[in-house]
């Protein structure tokens, strides 16, 4: 709010009273009734503009507020004034306790959840006769007595005005204080929230308490308005209106429930002389409005504002804040917890994906869990932060088990996170998502900002910034920060708690070389300031220059610990990686005279990513007709980046791909199958809800001629898919699925057949089983360009082969060319 805000809204608030005191009982009604509506408003705009939660059922609260009065007053012989509060909290009470199953869903079912509450409401109004009066409803309600001066309708106008005006200023202050941060914390990302000590359930419960304790107030006001209440005057349809009110009006904005309060309560009164077609037009305007301004009308005039000169973000933040005490050093000298996890196990139905693992994260160390793909690595992570409860085993720092502890606690009690895809808290500033995280989960008073907004807290936010190396502007809302400084900001975020341990998945990712140097050195700094550091990360060269112990997983299971060096040279971990074990002589895939053509598909200086990064620099490859290649490179070198962009799922920046002559540069995924280059993308991807059958048939949706021989074709090929034929294909086993997936793929016709880790996640025997298939179809000459963790067993069906590290080709040749290279062993596990 700037300096102007609070004497115009005195100004405004003073001329709606002046009103009331001249104009007639009729606009006075309707003056109220927007006062009332706003204040409904404002109660929601806490729920929708702040969590994000979105309620269709205030009207119940409305009626509760509105009832408690009526019968308080009519029945019991109470004042108006003690009524009024009394029905307030009543609501309020009410809200809380619809909050603690409603919020446990979200999207469309809360919303569901909130409309039945509504209409229990209502209905529960119509059958309590004794109580409620029944249809009839109940007159005679005490009205608030203002000594003669004023009227009954005017003093409840001008009541309800200078609510209004309180609560505007009430909601000011929670928006910018410490509970309004956590609850767009919230809202932003729940995940990130716990991760730093808050509870998303208490914030989401709070605010829907705090919402309906609002309707209840205004419901409480009404009754005396309207001299009667009946089960009729609380039709769903108002609850309709009070969402647009906080839609139209701007949602999260101070202003905005006013304005949505006016446009809402007045424009039905000035559409009055149409009369049939008055609901006609009020929706169509209503819609007009929505359309224009999709965040409603403060959103609006801020791009309005923002069309004509550049404002400053405003904050919780002054010059003071530059010369208050600052800690001597971001993070605090103490002992440090040692993190023990203790034969930890994790079963998703059927499927483990970590079983038996034992490991400690010693204090002032770096600990990296490292493994193939599907080896475990970040569901350990995700038990170690409460986000995953153990099915087995357990977990304590220092001498406190926190297995069996929530999400929110672990992160109290020092174990800290970031995450692979970034989960900064967008709608904040970067400086206030550290500040945040400051609080470790203690919000203070409702409507306080000290923890919040202090100089302290604030000069110590930018110290960890600084610290984390995050040079740009502490004001930047972190939706707009580039890929590197949400890492930086998301680090200096998890710090801010005062974590014994931190825990960082794939903090490199999508980083450059010079990023990742800067990285490096930031979590030896941590690391040596005390704190225990577990990474899980694919960058090999980073793993091994930053570690002192490293953990490597392999099919959920510990498969040694060790010394960079150590690691480098244990022959079970070059098995995991490579394959090696999986090639035994009698298992070898039968050599065959290739009747290799000329160059089917050729990428030239392709370069592609996901941000300012790019993720490949300037890859060249070739694909013959009839050849089987392999691309091969460790987690995060860039291979499914590049089938992705051969397929047309992504748009390259630069570059040329070309299949047969024909440019696939900037071609829709649809148009590259068209073309004959089809992709079996990683992780199956089946449509799990469709029988095997309906998944094979679509695979010809671009060729349905011989669909039926061509589906036996495919049985044929794939004989466990004859077994399952009718079966939903997300009840089959991942072997299965990925068999079905590669016969869905050639219904296709594909000229050169695209396979995105085939073997991920599956057992030695199916991966055999699996790789004879695709064995038969080097044999018969299909062109196959292969990504496979497996590299030992994709060497042996390969021709020629690509080693990719880092997002460029750092080896290529034929197959044994490539198994007899040292560059593959380093591509998987760093080293010089």
């Amino acid at each position: 709010m700037n300096r102007l805000s609070i004497p115009l809204a005195l100004l405004i608030a003073a001329g709606a009273i002046a009103l009331a005191l001249t104009v007639n009982s009729y606009y006075v009604f309707v003056l109220a009734n927007v006062a009332l509506i706003a204040i409904v408003g404002i109660g929601l705009n806490v729920l929708l503009g702040l969590t994000g939660q979105v309620s269709f059922g205030h009207i119940g609260f409305y009626a509760i507020g509105a009832y408690a009065v009526a019968i308080l007053t009519s029945k019991a012989g109470w004042s108006f004034w003690a009524a009024w509060p009394v029905g307030a909290l009543i609501a309020g009470l009410l809200g809380a306790l619809l909050a603690l199953p409603a919020l446990r869903v979200k999207g469309p079912y809360l919303a569901m959840i909130t409309i039945a509450f509504s209409f229990i409401v209502q209905h529960g109004a119509v059958e309590m006769r004794s109580l409620t009066g029944g249809q009839n409803g109940i007159m005679n309600i005490g009205a608030p007595s203002f000594g003669g001066v004023i009227g009954t309708e005017q003093g409840v106008a001008i009541l309800a005005i200078i609510s209004t005006l309180v609560l505007l200023g009430a909601y000011a202050l929670l928006s910018r204080g410490t509970w309004g941060a956590a609850m767009r914390a919230v809202k932003d990302s729940e995940i990130a929230a716990e991760s730093i000590g808050l509870s998303p359930l208490v914030v989401k419960t709070v605010a829907f308490a705090v919402s309906a304790l609002l309707a209840g107030l205004a419901g409480g006001l009404f009754a005396p308005l309207s001299g009667f209440v009946t089960p009729d005057t609380f039709s769903f349809m108002q609850s309709i209106l009070f969402v647009l009110v906080v839609i139209i009006g701007g949602a999260g904005s101070i202003a905005g429930p006013v304005i949505g309060a006016a446009i809402v309560g007045v424009l039905p009164e000035v559409l009055s002389s149409l009369e049939d077609y008055r609901l006609l037009f009020f929706g169509g305007l209503l819609l007009l409005v929505l359309w224009i301004a999709p965040e409603g009308v403060m959103g609006l005039l801020r791009k309005l504002a923002a069309k004509v000169r550049a404002t400053p973000r405003a904050g919780l933040r002054g010059a003071a804040s530059s010369t208050a005490p600052a800690p001597a050093s971001p993070i605090a000298a103490r002992a440090r917890g040692v993190l023990h996890a203790r034969e930890l196990g994790m079963t998703f139905g059927g499927v483990r994906a970590v079983s038996g693992l034992s490991f400690d994260v010693p204090a002032g160390a770096v600990t990296s869990l490292i493994g193939p793909n599907g080896a475990g690595k970040t569901t350990a992570l995700n038990m170690l932060s409460g986000f995953y409860r153990p099915t087995a085993g357990g977990f304590a720092l220092g001498d406190r088990s926190l297995q069996a502890t929530a999400a929110f606690r672990i992160a109290r009690h020092g174990v800290a996170r970031t995450y692979q895809t970034s989960q900064l808290f967008g709608s904040l500033s970067v400086e206030d998502n550290v500040a945040l995280a400051l609080n470790r989960g203690v919000l203070g008073g409702l409507l306080g900002a000290r923890r919040f907004a202090s100089p302290f807290v604030r000069a110590r936010s930018r110290q960890l910034l600084d610290y984390c190396g995050y040079r740009g502007s502490v004001d930047t809302p972190a939706a707009d920060l580039a890929h590197v400084d949400r890492r930086l900001v998301e680090i200096a975020r998890a710090l801010a708690t005062d974590p014994d341990v931190l825990l960082l998945d794939e903090p490199a990712a999508g980083l450059s070389r010079e990023d990742k140097e800067r990285l490096a050195t930031l979590l030896r700094q941590i690391a040596g300031a005390g704190l225990g550091v577990v990474v899980v990360e694919h960058d090999m060269a980073l793993v091994m220059a930053i570690s002192d112990q490293i953990v490597v997983l392999d099919a959920g299971q510990r498969l040694a610990v060790g010394t960079p060096a150590q690691i480098q040279q244990d022959p079970a971990v070059r098995q995991a990686y490579l394959g090696e074990s999986l090639v035994a002589a009698d298992q070898a895939p039968k050599a065959r005279d290739a009747l290799v053509g000329p160059t089917l598909l050729g990428v030239d200086d392709l370069v592609a990513g996901y941000g300012a990064e790019p993720v490949l620099h300037g890859i060249s490859l070739q694909v013959k007709r009839g050849e089987m290649v392999a691309l091969l490179g460790a987690n995060g070198a860039g291979k499914s980046t590049l089938m992705r962009t051969l397929s047309g799922l992504h748009r390259s920046v630069s570059g040329g791909l070309h299949l047969d002559g024909n440019s696939l540069e900037h071609k829709p995924a649809e148009a590259v199958v068209g073309l004959g280059l089809v992709l079996v993308p990683e992780g199956r991807q089946v449509f799990s809800e469709l029988t095997v059958l309906d998944n094979i048939r679509l695979g010809a949706f671009l060729h349905p001629d011989n669909i039926d021989a061509r589906v036996e074709e495919m049985l044929t090929r794939f004989p466990r898919l004859r077994e399952r034929l009718h079966q939903r294909a997300g009840l089959l086993s991942g072997g299965e699925q990925q068999m079905l997936a590669v016969a869905r793929g050639l219904m296709a016709k594909p000229r050169i057949l695209l396979l995105d880790e085939p073997s991920l996640g599956l057992a030695p025997k199916v991966i055999a089983e699996l790789f004879a298939a695709l064995d038969q179809l080097r044999q018969e000459n299909m062109t196959i360009l292969l990504v496979d963790q497996m590299a030992a067993l994709a060497l042996a069906l390969a021709d020629r082969a690509y080693v990719i590290e880092g997002g460029r080709v750092v080896a290529q040749g034929t197959a044994a060319e490539i198994a007899a290279n040292d560059d593959l062993a380093k591509a998987y596990l760093g080293g010089h």
